[in-house]
């Protein structure tokens, strides 16, 4: 299963979600509505394997390419297509926040990211 994962900036919420699905294995991409210039330093701290990502401009390819999409706090922003799954994560944007904070964020992605299918 193909996964995109789309949330405003695509420096923190969707770049944990992507990393975590494919360390399961899985085929993910994330992106952002609006994309910032790095990863969030304090999103980078606790997953430095994400430090060297760079946020990336959500794409119709990358809708197109997905089975299923979750999305995360981007509303009306987010492109819909027709016969695509969507679930929408209500999750806090780690931007700004300390570490404990981040912390939580990611485990409840990971949460969610392990009952998602491959």
């Amino acid at each position: 299963m193909n996964v995109l994962f789309v949330c405003n900036q695509n420096a923190g919420r969707s770049q944990m979600a992507q990393a975590l699905y494919e360390r399961r294995g899985g085929s993910a991409r994330s992106a952002g509505t609006t994309p910032a210039a790095r990863v969030h330093p304090e999103v980078a701290e606790l997953m430095p394997e994400l430090a060297g990502r760079v946020p990336k401009q959500l794409d119709t390819t990358d809708a197109e390419w997905a089975d299923l999409v979750v999305t995360m706090g981007c509303g009306d922003a987010c492109p819909v297509l027709p016969g695509k799954r969507y679930i929408d994560w209500d999750l806090q944007d780690p931007h700004g926040q300390d570490l404990a904070t981040v912390r939580k964020i990611r485990d409840e992605i990971e949460r969610r990211v392990a009952e998602l299918p491959l």
